[in-house]
């Protein structure tokens, strides 16, 4: 029997979607968040703790109950390392059997962060119409029940896809340090596929589906300036012992243009190629005020541009400088009369995906660190850092699978924009698997507040998202 092609993919696939979700999806779900499985950077007892265990076992059992015909599951755990969940489901109908594709996601969450409405909290699952409140929902534990989800619609409708093998890791929110050792130690199961599934990016609305082209990399560490080895009566010091804060300032400007926010290194820039330019233009002309409106802006507060194209750009292709955490510094209500001893400030650089991390790091080190102002102890421990991501080209059968998922259950065209954020995994597939093609896309749209208070699912937008992966699936068979 002939199997049926990717139009087979429609209402009938969308309907078992849909219920699948609303019967066992969400409620599975509000039991996951309800896990605090923090990534192991936020949880240094992980493993006593066993929260990433019980996270890890408990989608397992969804997939047991819940999974294709003859697919190969487990929990693998290498010692002393997160575990992962891997799957492998055989090629159905008339794929290649020597074809593969991998789909990617992860279980680990951050932390808990403050700032909650009333009634929610990172491990309470709140369902309010189409969002699913809590912790890890959107990113990234709704990953494994749509990519199996996806499959066994296309099943159902006996349209062809390709090998499958899913890997869930429990590493990403810390930067997939565990992750290597698992690709490699799977290397032979996993294959060389041909189409890479990642669901742990961004859409820019609810309206339609969103491909993500690149993500920033990023450099992370501690800045610390030392003048005193203890703090001292500011009437008597000041004048005469430089503040560790003003210090640290004037290193800061060595980096960082105060009125601007632009970064001064000029081997911390990449050129912007043309087509990323264009997709900015219309990306940033779909979006429009939405692309800032989103944000809980204080005040009077305005963007960095008044150009949508350039605060796109900004976002996905130009390094900037957050400041994440502070110390030194006692609260205000304790603060004294007291010069301080020292000032450290925690750096979060967002780099451009073609930017490597680890020579930033070395640049901003040395750019930091070099002749201290009177001199002073200053110092940059680097914590963490990922390089970013920029995709290869895609292929005519992924621009038509992406054009007619979108139309077909959005009602709109696919677009097309860049991440700020990072996926360490990304890069590292990138190079493992050169001739492979991309999808990355996710739910995490406006005010859905990945890592801070109130972070949701939108379930609605999910379920639609679901059906596209089936579709480019099908596209992928039968190309």
């Amino acid at each position: 029997m002939k199997s049926a092609g990717p139009n087979a993919v429609g209402a009938a696939a969308e309907s078992f979607i849909a219920q699948t979700w609303d019967r066992t999806i969400v409620p599975t779900l509000e039991r996951y968040i309800a896990i605090p499985c923090k990534s192991p950077s936020f949880d240094s007892d992980w493993a006593k703790n066993g929260h990433l265990h019980a996270a890890a076992r408990l989608l397992e059992g969804w997939a047991r109950e819940n999974g294709v015909a003859g697919m190969a599951l487990e929990i693998v755990e290498l010692p002393g390392r997160t575990p992962v969940i891997f799957a492998e489901i055989p090629h159905f109908g008339e794929a290649k059997a020597d074809d593969a594709v991998l789909l990617y996601g992860h279980y680990d969450k951050q932390p808990e962060m403050v700032g909650w409405d009333e009634g929610k909290g990172p491990w309470i699952p709140v369902r309010e119409g189409e969002k699913l409140y809590g912790r890890g929902g959107a990113d990234d534990g709704y990953s494994l029940f749509a990519s199996l989800t996806a499959i066994e619609a296309l099943r159902r409708e006996g349209v062809s896809h390709a090998r499958c093998v899913l890997l869930i890791e429990g590493c990403e929110e810390s930067g997939s340090f565990d992750l290597p050792h698992y690709v490699e130690h799977l290397r032979a199961r996993i294959g060389t596929p041909s189409l890479v599934v990642c669901l742990d990016s961004g859409c820019g609305n609810y309206d339609q589906l969103w491909i993500t082209t690149s993500l920033r990399g990023m450099v992370g560490g501690n800045l610390r300036v030392k003048v005193l080895e203890q703090g001292v009566h500011s009437g008597d010091a000041s004048g005469i012992v430089p503040s560790s804060f003003r210090v640290l300032r004037e290193v800061l400007d060595r980096v960082e243009d105060a009125t601007t926010g632009k970064i001064l290194l000029e081997s911390l820039h990449a050129p912007i190629p043309e087509q990323r330019v264009a997709q900015a233009k219309t990306s940033g002309a779909v979006l429009n005020s939405s692309l800032f409106e989103r944000f809980p802006w204080a005040g009077a507060t305005k963007p960095m541009d008044a150009d949508t194209t350039e605060l796109v750009l900004n976002r996905t292709w130009r390094p900037f400088l957050a400041y994440t955490g502070i110390g030194g510094m006692p609260a205000l209500e304790s603060a004294g009369n007291v010069l301080r001893p020292e000032t450290a400030v925690k750096l979060s650089l967002r780099l451009p995906p073609t930017v490597d991390a680890k020579a930033a790091a070395k640049v901003l080190k040395e750019t930091l660190e070099a002749n201290p102002p009177y001199g002073t102890t200053v110092t940059f421990e680097g914590e963490k850092g990922a390089d970013g991501w920029n995709a290869p080209p895609v292929a005519p059968w992924l621009e038509t699978a992406l054009l007619d998922a979108s139309n077909s259950f959005y009602g709109k065209e696919s677009c097309y924009l860049g991440e700020g954020g990072s996926i360490p995994f990304m890069g590292m597939l990138g190079r493992a698997f050169p001739e492979a093609q991309f999808l990355i896309t996710g739910v995490l749209g406006p005010q859905s507040n990945a890592h801070g208070p109130n972070e949701f699912l939108h379930i609605g937008y999910a379920k639609k998202l679901t059906a596209c992966v089936a579709k480019v699936l099908a596209f992928h068979a039968a190309r």
